[in-house]
């Protein structure tokens, strides 16, 4: 009986945050960081595709540290233009403002 419970439990738990990942991964989150991103790397950009725009690469704050993200085909949206990733400088702090679409 005991284990039927601690199984049951476990299902639950797993459930319940398989449903509660998209609702945070959906969630915007600011990044705010003290550490300057490493200079842009120089991508080859390959040749066009029909119906994707080019997402250049950027780098990524992965807890402690930048971790380069190579750029990427993104499927276009008509009447919208892609605004890649990028890193601001806000007084001391470095601020993530990641890609999207913008009319």
């Amino acid at each position: 009986m005991k284990a039927s419970r601690k199984a049951l439990l476990l299902g639950l738990c797993m459930a319940a945050g398989t449903v509660s990942v998209p609702t945070i991964a959906s969630a915007g989150v600011a990044i705010d960081i003290d550490i300057a991103p490493p200079p842009v790397r120089v991508e080859v950009v390959p040749p066009p595709r029909v119906g994707f725009v080019w997402s250049p690469g950027f780098w990524e704050w992965r807890g402690h540290e930048h971790v380069w993200v190579a750029g990427r085909w993104v499927g276009e949206r008509r009447g919208y233009r892609w605004v890649p990733d990028r890193w601001e400088q806000r007084g001391q702090h470095w601020h993530h403002e990641p890609g999207h679409w913008e009319r």
